[in-house]
């Protein structure tokens, strides 16, 4: 049992189980029915996504202090009541059945995901071997 962590519209891996996407948006120009046949997400969670004001920040954040600064921001928006519990229940549900979360990023090092990894990790996770969701 573990979470996995990908990038939305790549293939699907066996047993990965049901994909969240954590991002704010739906992806473009594809209907809602397929969304889940297409490997984009089964159940949309936009919770675990940043801001709209910090989503504009991270697309400019061209530097690793922006990064750095981004990673803060993100860090303190899901230290929020509200956010936490939900980490909480995923960082328990992972120890008890497979699934994943994702967003559109390419680079996973560069992407609010990697702050998910973390917080999760932190909350005592289990994660996925091989592949984006190795821990």
């Amino acid at each position: 049992m573990a979470i996995s962590i990908v990038r939305l519209g790549s293939p699907r891996a066996p047993g990965e189980g049901v994909r969240l996407g954590t991002v704010r948006r739906p992806p473009r120009g594809v209907p809602k029915a397929e969304f889940g046949r297409r490997d984009f997400y089964d159940v949309w969670f936009p919770n675990l996504s940043p801001s709209p004001e910090l989503m504009k920040f991270a697309r400019a954040a061209m530097d690793a202090s922006s990064w750095n600064a981004f990673r803060r921001r993100f860090r303190a928006e899901m230290g929020e009541p509200d956010r936490a519990r939900e980490l909480d229940v995923l960082a328990a549900l992972s120890r008890q059945s497979d699934f994943t979360l994702g967003c559109y990023c390419e680079d996973e090092a560069h992407c609010h995901r990697s702050v998910l990894r973390e917080l999760l990790a932190e909350r005592g996770a289990v994660f996925a071997r091989g592949g984006e969701g190795t821990s």
